[in-house]
């Protein structure tokens, strides 16, 4: 829960792994491991721990964000990331916010974007909602499912963990990275920002 709260709306937990940890709590909750807590028990906290992190990080996004784009211009922090923000959310803002919750860093900084660019509120709990119940839930039955139809079939889930715990992390940052790469120049602003720290 912990986790889950931290990387939907806290700026330290951007770099959380919450898709593979929730669809290996769903299937240590099926296999027992955990204590015989009920699957359905899970969901439920994890849901509220998602919802809860994401109006945090909107919170912090609507009261403090606009301050960090007062300071001098920076990659991240800058007037035009502002107004773009603004822009971005008042046309696709709730879209957004569900399809954040599925790329990571992404589901970091969508609430408090949304924040900082005044989505409406009532729209982004709708959404943060709506968002929450298909990754929290979803990923934990997906886990809990997944352990079922391995045990079903005689299959020792510990041989096939980590390989299912790695394509759950490879889909998850595929899809940002590839909008990353894509751009000739972000390739290069990246390349520069790595070489510098060397």
């Amino acid at each position: 829960m912990a986790v889950v709260f931290a990387e939907s709306g806290l700026l330290i937990g951007f770099f959380l792994p919450g898709d593979s940890l929730l669809f290996t709590t769903g299937l240590l909750a099926q296999q027992g491991v955990l204590g015989g807590i009920s699957v359905h028990w899970l969901a439920l906290l994890l849901f509220a721990a998602a919802v809860l992190g994401d109006n945090v990080g909107y919170t912090f996004g609507r009261r403090v964000g606009r301050r960090l784009f007062k300071r001098p211009d920076s990659l991240l922090f800058s007037h035009e990331n502002l107004t773009r923000a603004e822009a971005f959310y008042q046309r696709y803002g709730a879209k957004t916010i569900m399809l954040a919750r599925f790329i990571p860093v992404v589901r970091t900084f969508a609430p408090i974007l949304a924040g900082v660019g005044k989505m409406p509120y009532g729209v982004f709990v709708l959404f943060n909602v709506a968002g929450a119940l298909l990754w929290a839930v979803g990923l934990t039955y997906a886990g809990y499912y997944a352990g079922g139809w391995f045990q079903s079939r005689g299959i020792g889930i510990d041989r096939y963990l980590l390989p299912i715990v790695l394509l759950i992390v490879a889909l998850s940052i595929a899809p940002p990275l590839w909008h990353l790469l894509k751009d000739p120049s972000r390739r290069r602003q990246l390349i520069r920002a790595l070489l510098k720290r060397r």
